[in-house]
């Protein structure tokens, strides 16, 4: 008896032998997608790897058992299956058949995340931020001291927050010039490029902007959404061009500005024609504007691409899902013209109907990047000051698993199948 006893005792200490691995599904058996990818960045914290089955089940999790992983599971409301080591085995033997369009990426660090945005508040919410804090993510908020000081290099990934990069506040001037939210943000960022020795806020973030350009280079991930996206190569394309009015920075734009643009600078777009009317909430004709679209909520979709598992394994990753057509949504810049994008860019996802690009990633020297438009993935239309998105009514939300898969893809690395 006192032997059989022993043996319960090892056997529960060390997870039950014949139960090896926590095997989470991401098809629709799961009851809660975006808590699972904080489960699967929780299990990276405790230094225990976890293989990510890309094209298997909607990009499934798996991973060593130990009771205080399936204790989280419960908690957090996440499905899972326990497997013996000889179901784990047929998994990774169904993955790795040549026919099948599936692989195994083997994810073994946390990424240290940071979050672009300014410290105070904004009359908007954040896609990214709202999901990180909903899976239980942790991250880091900094702005603009913190890149100048040179903090970037301490992230494995870094999302860029709802931004202008242009130095025209995000071309609300028309709307909201008299606003306590606008004319607070004005004074603050003049404040702060007088800090840091520039003349205009416009210059400020360009020296912003060329420390992303360095943290990507240097091997960085970077994830922007809406207007963080087209600004972002805008104010590169323009370095050493004065693009905003008298009203953003006290002079008057360079009347020539848009011969001097600089398209080798940017990331993803190119021969793109600026908005030079400093009253229209439009920064260039990279976005589909809302007359250009036609599309109402009930018709506006956009299709994710399917990629190889074995032979791309990166946009693989980035589009892993449930679902392969998700619902568009608007933001400031909600889809790129696909004319525009540079031949060199990934396309991820895109309504082919208007021959719109949602969903773009691109390597820059020895990191990535990735470009997803729109403001928020379950609010159609979001508003200024509108009540940020309860995500616990989304739980299950395909647009936001584009989120959570660019999290995750700075700690993969391929796993090698056993011959």
């Amino acid at each position: 008896m006192r032997r059989l006893l022993l043996t319960a005792i090892i056997l529960f200490g060390f997870g039950y032998s014949y139960a090896s691995y926590v095997f989470i599904p991401m098809d629709e058996e799961q009851s809660n997608h975006l808590k699972a990818y904080g489960i699967a960045y929780w299990v990276l914290q405790n230094d225990i790897e976890v293989d990510w089955l890309l094209n298997y089940r909607g990009g499934s999790f798996m991973f060593k058992y130990y009771q205080k992983f399936e204790n989280e599971l419960i908690i957090r409301g996440v499905s899972y299956q326990v497997i013996s080591d000889a179901q784990s085995n047929q998994i990774v033997s169904d993955i790795a058949s040549p026919s099948s369009n599936t692989d195994i990426m083997r994810l073994d660090k946390f990424p240290k995340i940071a979050v672009y945005s300014p410290k105070s508040k904004q009359p908007w919410d954040d896609a990214v931020t709202l999901v990180l804090t909903y899976a239980e993510i942790p991250y880091d908020v900094i702005f603009d001291d913190e890149v100048l000081d040179g903090s970037l290099p301490q992230y494995d990934w870094l999302h860029l927050h709802h931004e202008d990069f242009t130095g025209q506040y995000g071309k609300f001037y028309s709307s909201y010039r008299n606003f306590p939210w606008y004319i607070e943000q004005q004074r603050e960022f003049e404040a702060s490029a007088r800090k840091h020795g520039f003349a205009k806020v416009s210059l400020l973030k360009l020296a912003v902007v060329k420390k992303f350009r360095e943290f990507v280079s240097g091997g960085g991930f970077l994830f922007a959404m809406c207007s963080a996206t087209d600004t972002y190569d805008i104010a590169l394309a323009a370095e050493g061009v004065d693009i905003a009015e008298r009203m953003y920075d006290g002079d008057p734009a360079d009347p020539n500005a848009q011969e001097k643009l600089n398209y080798s600078n940017t990331f993803a777009f190119e021969n793109f024609y600026l908005e030079q009317d400093p009253y229209e909430y439009e920064y260039s004709n990279i976005d589909n504007q809302f007359t250009e679209r036609g599309l109402r909520e009930e018709n506006d979709y956009f299709s994710l691409f399917e990629f190889s598992a074995k032979w791309d394994p990166i946009p693989t990753m980035l589009t892993q899902n449930h679902q392969k057509v998700i619902k568009g949504f608007y933001g400031q810049t909600t889809g790129y013209k696909k004319s525009l994008v540079k031949p060199d860019v990934v396309i991820m996802g895109e309504n082919r109907s208007i021959s719109e690009v949602k969903y773009v990633h691109g390597v820059f020297g020895k990191g990535f990047w990735t470009f997803y438009g729109g403001h928020d993935p379950e609010d159609y239309q979001h508003m200024v000051n509108e009540e940020p998105t309860d995500l616990n009514l989304h739980p299950n939300s395909p647009g936001y698993r584009l989120i959570l898969n660019n999290i995750l893809f700075p700690a993969a690395r391929k796993k090698k199948q056993k011959t």
